[in-house]
């Protein structure tokens, strides 16, 4: 990784397997908005970004080295040899030419509490209608950043809300799930650190204790807020995609099977 300093902005260079549109747009984060010029403007980490592909290269605009380097380097997973996982993956059949076809897709490393809420968020909803939610419970709880643009509340901040306030919001039967979580994560009786720390299986079922968290969602967070790779979420496109491995998932998929999980959701999207 090269990182080149050009007045306000940092340059990336050469840059492996990310693509801006199948990455920030394909559901696993939902604070990113496409501007007109093809960059992508967003909050994350308490931070704003304006991040642009430029051939090989990736643009951070809107930032500092500090917030580089102690956020962003590893919330876009810039020092992970994509190329090389996905040449293991292509071990696989389908996703030899799926990879080809879709090469850019990668797992963005997300704050645990912002992921675990925005996946119990998504339940029963869809991309758009989550991202309005989420972006009134940031304007009416989040800290002000300017220009209109605002953190995602902590779970100390929600923790004094009622559950009125999250159907406010529109988040309609889910806003009683809210309103638990964030009143048990801040008081430590849920412990997001802790849960980081252990197995995948033992995560899982930490996850599913939690009230209005199911399955899907467990996965969903464990793969794109807690950093388990081997975190495999399946909803209605990923069971038709399953009738593929009758026998169950290649070897190759070992260790990386939510990385593979992305490719084989967006290929399922596309050709099912």
């Amino acid at each position: 990784m090269k990182v080149i300093k050009e007045g306000k902005d940092i340059r990336v260079k050469g840059v492996e397997c990310l693509d801006l549109d199948l990455t920030l747009d394909c559901g696993q984060a939902f604070r990113w908005e496409k501007q007109e010029d093809g960059s992508y403007s967003g909050v994350a980490g308490g931070c704003f970004l304006n991040i642009k592909k430029d051939g090989g290269d990736l643009i951070f605009r809107d930032t500092n080295e500090e917030a580089f380097y102690s956020f962003w380097v590893n919330y876009f997973d810039l020092e992970k040899d994509y190329r090389a996982i996905c040449e293991t993956l292509k071990e696989d059949e389908l996703l030899s030419s799926t990879i080809d076809s879709y090469y850019g897709i990668r797992i963005l490393n997300q704050e645990s509490w912002e992921a675990l809420c925005s996946f119990v968020i998504s339940q029963q909803n869809n991309i758009k209608r989550i991202k309005l939610i989420i972006g009134r419970l940031c304007k009416a709880y989040g800290e002000d950043l300017g220009n209109g643009r605002y953190t995602f509340p902590s779970a100390e901040r929600l923790s004094k809300l009622e559950v009125s306030d999250f159907e406010a919001v529109g988040a309609g039967y889910r806003a009683k799930y809210l309103e638990r979580l964030s009143k048990d994560v801040a008081s430590g009786k849920i412990d997001l650190e802790k849960i980081k720390s252990l197995s995948l299986d033992e995560a899982r079922k930490a996850l599913l204790d939690i009230y209005g968290v199911g399955i899907k969602v467990a996965n969903c967070a464990l793969l794109f807020g807690f950093q388990f790779y081997s975190a495999f979420p399946v909803d209605v496109w990923m069971k038709r995609v399953m009738e593929y491995y009758p026998d169950g998932l290649p070897e190759c998929f070992n260790g990386i099977e939510g990385i593979a999980q992305q490719y084989l959701f967006h290929w399922a999207r596309n050709n099912l």
